[in-house]
């Protein structure tokens, strides 16, 4: 059954039984162009940018024709809502909070306290930091500024990524302190 629904498709109109007038279609198509087709039965009419701020619910179609048309105000009514500056929602700030917002349950408002400064690195960490951040970039301004990749810069930016990953890897400290007997189990 398929393939003779297949074949029924491939065919021509003029196989399929229906005489087809093929300048009678062009002619339909050229006398139609540029004319807006109406909507469909049961769909919602357009309606312009400029018509949809309006109170009334006007739409536009042409079949009311019997209706008194109403001239339609100048601009939006009430489109849009207006703040004075300094008084819109993204102006708003929430009220300090003071000890009378809080119950004898409460503990009070918490403040972190500030938090150590930064290690100070040493100076094989701050040449191996260079190496790994410092090989790519130049390489990168290489292409990027059509030098000659010669040896030198190639081994330059390559060997100070490697040597660089690898010092800081090598150098990264382990949680094993505690080398005592592992075989122990859990201690009390």
């Amino acid at each position: 059954m398929a393939e003779h629904d297949s074949d029924r498709e491939d065919r021509e109109p003029e196989e399929q039984g229906v005489p087809f007038d093929e300048d009678a279609a062009w002619a339909a198509i050229v006398a139609g162009y540029g004319d807006e087709p109406k909507d469909p039965p049961g769909t919602k009419p357009f309606k312009s940018v400029e018509d949809l701020a309006l109170l009334e619910p006007e739409t536009n179609d042409d079949d009311e024709g019997d209706a008194p048309k109403q001239e339609k105000p100048k601009g939006p009514l009430g489109g849009s809502v207006s703040f004075a500056p300094g008084v819109g929602p993204r102006d708003y700030s929430a009220a300090e909070p003071s000890e009378d917002d809080f119950d004898e349950d409460d503990e009070g408002h918490f403040v972190p306290p500030e938090p150590p400064p930064l290690p100070t690195a040493d100076t094989t960490a701050k040449f191996a930091w260079l190496g790994v951040i410092g090989g790519p970039i130049l390489l990168l301004l290489a292409v990027l500024l059509s030098w000659d990749m010669t040896w030198w810069l190639a081994t330059l930016g390559i060997g100070g990524f490697l040597g660089g990953f690898a010092t800081l890897v090598m150098r990264m400290k382990t949680d094993d302190e505690d080398d005592g007997d592992p075989g122990r189990g859990a201690v009390v």
